[in-house]
């Protein structure tokens, strides 16, 4: 039985602290609602001063025959400390088959 009075404002549940692993699967899973493409992978994953994370997710854009030549793209997520999503954007957009930096 709930010891509180009935005067007592009841105080909203904080969702636990995100950690790596459950945001980079968050932020994957975003960017797939926002695009309609399914994640390949995480390139990138950063939480600054505030709590704030950066994801980088890529993505097959298009497929094709022979899948070397599939386009991909990495699409950088920015989630709050709880893993909400508050921007995405494509940072990059390449032919599966390039080597090297860009």
């Amino acid at each position: 039985m709930d010891d509180r009075r009935n005067d007592e404002p009841r105080r909203p549940r904080r969702r636990p602290p995100a950690t790596a692993g459950r945001v980079a699967r968050l932020a994957a899973d975003h960017v797939a609602e926002m695009t309609g493409k399914e994640p390949e992978g995480i390139t990138s994953l950063e939480q600054a001063e505030d709590g704030r994370w950066t994801v980088g997710v890529e993505v097959v854009e298009t497929h094709r025959i022979p899948d070397t030549t599939d386009i991909l793209a990495v699409y950088e997520a920015e989630l709050d400390p709880e893993g909400e999503l508050l921007a995405y954007r494509r940072v990059d957009r390449y032919i599966r088959c390039q080597v090297g930096e860009r």
